[in-house]
């Protein structure tokens, strides 16, 4: 299992800090990243979190699924290696 952990149905007004701090519970969070649209900024309502040991993601991954945060049950999942994908050039 990866450490890295796909966290998915996130309030569009969630902040890093309040994410990072629901999977600090469960060991130590090395990375934590809400992803956000290019051209807007504004979150796409899901992130990354990346915890120091696999045995940390499981167990973040097995209490926080289907938990809420500000009043959204959370999708958490270990992350799926990214896929490569061709640049259109125009």
């Amino acid at each position: 299992m990866s450490n890295k952990i796909y966290v998915g149905n996130l309030s569009f007004r969630l902040e890093d800090s309040t994410l990072e701090s629901a999977f600090g519970q469960f060991g130590t969070v090395t990375s934590c990243k809400i992803i956000t649209d290019r051209e807007t900024g504004r979150s796409k309502g899901f992130a990354f979190v990346e915890m120091s040991t696999a045995d940390e993601a499981k167990e973040a991954i097995s209490s926080l699924d289907g938990s809420e945060i500000e009043g959204r049950p959370l999708r958490v999942n270990e992350a799926k290696p990214q896929e490569k994908r061709e640049r259109n050039r125009w």
